[in-house]
């Protein structure tokens, strides 16, 4: 019996756990009832369970983390934090959890579920922080929105560079005839300076504690040598992806991050769409932002050659090959009459090649 593999399905919750269990053939998944999310509870479950064979276990990335992924791995059970997208469904009118952990365990057998890349404590600490930061942005993004429309209602337009002294000046010296406009507007523009206020403090945080991570810290200042990609995203990059050599191929990274063309073909004939989106957004909106400065002329800023200094010659060479490489492909496809968003995306997507090549390199960073 001990030969025999069991493949548990856990619908995780924040209060409570559904396991399923589909044993090796093609008998239908049982369920095996419902317990409290407490990881003693669950051990002595899986204990009972392992005595009729090993156990493969799984159960879905969402809100509860991966406390319980690591608690398991501890344990010595093999277990798999499962896409939640990039699961099969075999009746999509009827879902419930008990349904939910017997689907994960069937198409764990079956080996048609997508496992998700599960980051250790020190990279998801810094990722948390860095996701902070992002979230604090938006919410500034969206401050701001609120208050520019707040003034364009009342016909009060502002036609030069935003969100500078100036500008700020300028919407200070506003008067509205009624005190609740007034309010309103104290209000709008409280709440933008709380939040430009909170993005810097983060960012802060970002700059005086990336560098105390002496596993993370060689490779995120390596990043910074590619013209487009400061500290801020090359935290994002790292905490996001890991370890790059855990890529086998530049294609790999590049499908991981969503950026290779959807494909529908039959027979003879070939359809490729829009690019995939799969896979890690964080990391593919920071790539498609440095993707546009490929636009301007290769060459290297004060800003970009102070932080330059002191990374390795190897690193260098690959980081000024990367711009002259992607400077003239953005010109070809112009040329060839691409629009704007296809050409960003393209470059994007072989940016991250080079990326790949200076994770792979590992020589590279000790030079």
């Amino acid at each position: 019996m001990k030969d025999n593999v069991r493949y548990i399905g856990l619908d995780v919750h924040a209060d409570t756990i559904v396991i399923a269990v589909a044993d090796e053939g093609r008998s239908p998944a049982k369920i095996l009832g419902e317990i409290a999310h407490c990881w003693t509870t669950l051990a002595a479950r899986l204990k009972g369970l392992a005595a009729k064979g090993k156990l493969v276990i799984c159960y879905e990335a969402g809100p509860t983390g991966y406390g319980l992924y690591r608690q398991m791995r501890s344990a010595g059970y093999d277990c798999q934090v499962i896409a939640p997208s990039r699961t099969p469904q075999k009746n999509a009118q009827v879902k419930t959890d008990r349904r939910d952990a017997a689907t994960l365990a069937h198409f764990l057998r079956s080996g048609d579920l997508t496992d998700v890349w599960v980051p250790d404590e020190e990279c998801e600490a810094l990722r948390d922080l860095s996701r902070a930061r992002e979230a604090a942005k938006r919410a500034e993004l969206a401050a701001r929105q609120q208050l520019g429309k707040f003034l364009l209602r009342h016909g009060r337009r502002w036609e030069k560079s935003t969100w500078t002294l100036e500008h700020y000046a300028w919407i200070r010296r506003q008067k509205f005839e009624f005190e609740s406009q007034r309010r309103v507007l104290a209000d709008a523009l409280q709440a933008v300076e709380d939040a430009t206020a909170r993005v810097q403090r983060l960012e802060k945080a970002l700059e005086e504690l990336a560098p105390q991570s002496p596993r993370l810290w060689p490779i995120i200042r390596a990043l910074q040598a590619f013209r487009g990609i400061a500290l801020v995203s090359a935290v994002t990059l790292i905490s996001e992806l890991g370890d790059l050599k855990r890529f086998g191929t530049p294609r790999q990274l590049m499908a991981y991050l969503g950026l290779v063309p959807s494909e529908h073909s039959s027979g003879l004939t070939q359809r490729r769409g829009t690019i995939t989106k799969s896979g890690n957004a964080h990391a593919r909106r920071i790539l498609i932002e440095a993707a546009h400065h490929a636009y301007r002329l290769p060459i290297v800023s004060r800003k970009l050659r102070q932080r330059q200094e002191g990374i390795a010659p190897g690193v260098i060479r690959i980081a000024l090959r990367a711009q002259s490489r992607l400077y003239s492909r953005t010109v070809h496809l112009f040329k060839t009459g691409k629009s704007r968003p296809k050409v960003v995306v393209a470059v994007a997507r072989e940016l991250a090649g080079f990326i790949w090549a200076v994770g792979r390199e590992e020589q590279l960073l000790k030079e």
